[in-house]
């Protein structure tokens, strides 16, 4: 446990370990030789990741989120969260040793992790300032009294957003209070050992420690006391309740990992709970739109679902709603309801018409990509306001063969093709190879797995064969392959209104295995144990400016002649001699809070929430200057700079 050195001598025999306890020592105990004694515990990397990875779990933890690391120590947590990506995290701690220590690693590493030092009782930084605040390491019960850790809650629910998480990883007071080792000694290095006694205090609400640290040579160097409070489940959730926090949720317990596997003391057993801010009355750091209520539609999860794994709803599936309705749940201005029932859709909407939709049913009425379009035709019928593509658009962007005309009359690029009928018995061989055999209407690559590049006309037959298993009675489409960087550009307004274009998206192959073929395949989006899954990844374009223009370009020029609204992605590959070529247009990208267009707004700043509420101003903005065209699905012919 925690040490400081005091000098050389020692008490020698103390019968009454509470009596010789300072009331403060936590401020000057965090220093170099605790780093010694709790090093296997505290400078452990297992530990430290196994912590971030449930501290992520847990909590959702997004890129963009700003996350605060309370009593960070040596910043072991906040700088393996800046390693993994997170691009906001500000650590705090009392120990000026520990505080200097975490900046120096961070500088060395390379790492963007902000320290400070401070109390824990008075935390200076502006109300709403985090998403996220973590008390991790068992650093949470080292006050005299119970007043200052309530003292500690009530400062970091000042700090946290609306909605905001808390996340406490503390002792388990009941199990360590029948479990404490009275007595014990063991080596910490090659030169220095320490012998530790413990002792419940008086009122048995406290564990108090002794520790004498021992040089074999030089002999006592330490002999220092602290004391942490023993709180049971319970008397958690009740202070946390007590402070105003909400949703409380127990994750079970941590059982702390040592090199030693010596007496871990309190960092043996841990709980490990998450809570909630309430919603609150003062706006968020950013300010959305006007208040009004939104009922969002989703896909039907009691029906089958041909395009996902197993042709159903699967867990993974369950849990991105359930990060959307956490996301939208930050959303202070705005009131929402759900929808996934399509048994009942037509007449909800007939019978109780919303005030506004979000549509987010991007599986098609009744899970039917065919029907994607028929959600906003009801919408449109009912004279219901609401984002995203109308009908005419949706329907022209699920046919491949009329977007590749669309693109060619705007002098867009696009891949050599060869168009196959379901009824085609024999398919005309194209003129190149590799070729990728893909359906002509469909998504989420469904018919397109790692087979679908092909090399030769044998290998051509047999995929035809199996893709028409996959997706009978449609269209196929034999595209040159395009082998060069393959990018993803999403643009947020509308014409007339102007546009936000994020960060231009680059897909990583460079980790997946040689043999197969670089492409976005059905494996890479529904099953997890393809090393596609694991190993394709997402990264900011580094394309030069002349590159990225023509990109922006390109997609500009499509939303607006394919009647896009509110939001829209666009997909390219080059060929083998750089020239950008269009793959398809995507006029309801994925929401999800892992798809392409998250990971672009990441790339901007924006947390999921941010991302969810612009597309919701822009479809707002559209609606009230232009009312008669909320529902209208005719395309735009018009080209309006942005």
């Amino acid at each position: 446990m925690p040490t400081q050195t005091i000098g050389p001598r020692t008490l020698g025999p103390v019968s009454d370990l509470e009596r010789h306890l300072p009331a403060d020592w936590w401020k000057s105990l965090f220093n170099s030789l605790y780093l010694k004694t709790d090093g296997d515990v505290v400078e452990r990397e297992e530990n430290t990741v196994e912590e971030v990875e449930l501290l992520i779990k847990a909590t959702g933890l997004e890129r963009n989120d700003r996350l605060l690391d309370l009593c960070c120590g040596q910043g072991r947590h906040s700088l393996e969260l800046a390693r993994r990506g997170y691009r906001h995290v500000v650590g705090l701690d009392r120990s000026r040793y520990l505080v200097h220590l975490a900046r120096r690693r961070a500088t060395q590493a390379g790492l963007s992790a902000a320290f400070h030092e401070g109390d824990a009782r008075k935390l200076r930084f502006p109300p709403n300032s985090f998403d996220c605040v973590a008390v991790l390491g068992n650093s949470f019960g080292y006050f005299e009294r119970e007043e200052d850790d309530v003292a500690v809650l009530k400062a970091i629910l000042q700090v946290l957003r609306s909605r905001g998480r808390l996340v406490l990883d503390v002792v388990d007071g009941e199990w360590a209070r029948e479990h404490f080792e009275p007595r014990s000694w063991e080596w910490i290095d090659e030169n220095h050992f320490v012998c530790r006694e413990r002792a419940l205090a008086s009122d048995r609400q406290r564990l108090v420690s002794r520790e004498v640290v021992v040089h074999a040579e030089r002999g006592v160097i330490a002999d220092q006391f602290y004391a942490e409070r023993l709180y049971p489940r319970g008397r958690v959730f009740a202070l946390l309740e007590q402070v105003g926090y909400e949703a409380i949720r127990d994750h079970g317990v941590l059982i702390g990992g040592s090199d030693r596997n010596q007496d871990l003391g309190m960092m043996a057993r841990r709980l490990y709970l998450t809570a909630q801010a309430p919603r609150k009355t003062e706006p968020a750091v950013r300010k959305g739109p006007q208040q009004g209520a939104v009922t969002v539609l989703l896909g039907d999860p009691s029906l089958p679902d041909p395009v996902k794994r197993d042709g159903c709803f699967n867990p993974e599936d369950i849990d991105t709603t359930e990060k959307l309705k956490d996301a939208l749940a930050e959303l202070d201005e705005y009131r929402f309801t759900y929808i996934d029932n399509h048994a009942s859709l037509v007449s909800t909407l007939r019978s109780e018409p919303p005030e506004f939709v979000f549509n987010l049913c991007d599986e098609g009425f009744n899970n039917d990509a065919f029907m994607e379009l028929h959600v906003p035709s009801f919408l449109e019928m009912l004279g219901i306001p609401y984002t995203g593509a109308g009908p005419a658009c949706l329907a022209t962007c699920y046919n491949k063969t009329l977007v590749r005309g669309y693109a060619q009359a705007l002098d867009i690029p696009v891949p050599l093709e060869t168009y196959s009928n379901p009824d085609d018995q024999a398919a005309t061989i194209p003129s190149t190879f590799p070729a990728l055999v893909k359906p002509n209407q469909g998504d989420s690559s469904i018919g397109i797995t790692q087979r679908a590049v092909v090399t030769g006309p044998q290998e051509l037959m047999e995929y035809l064969q199996e893709i028409r298993q996959v997706v009978p009675n449609r269209p196929v489409l034999i595209q040159e392959f395009l082998s060069g960087t393959e990018y993803s550009v999403a643009l947020v307004g509308n014409a007339g209104f102007g546009f936000r274009q994020l960060p231009i998206l680059e897909v990583d192959y460079s980790d997946l295995p040689a043999e197969l073929p670089r492409i976005l395949s059905y494996e890479s989006k529904w099953l997890p144990d393809s090393p596609y899954w694991s190993t394709i990844r997402h990264r900011e374009s580094t394309a030069n400016e002349d590159t990225k223009r023509k990109l922006y370009d390109y997609s500009l020029l499509l939303f607006e002649r394919l009647g896009c609204r509110d939001y829209a992605r666009f997909d390219f590959r080059t060929d083998a001699n750089g020239e950008i070529k269009l793959l398809e247009v995507n006029p309801n990208p994925s929401w999800c809070w892992d798809g392409k267009l998250n990971f672009m707004a990441g790339f901007a700043g924006l947390r999921y929430a941010e991302l969810l509420v612009e597309i919701l101003r822009v479809a707002r903005e559209r609606i009230e200057v232009s009312p008669r065209a909320a529902t209208a699905g005719s395309t735009s012919a018009t080209r309006t700079t942005s």
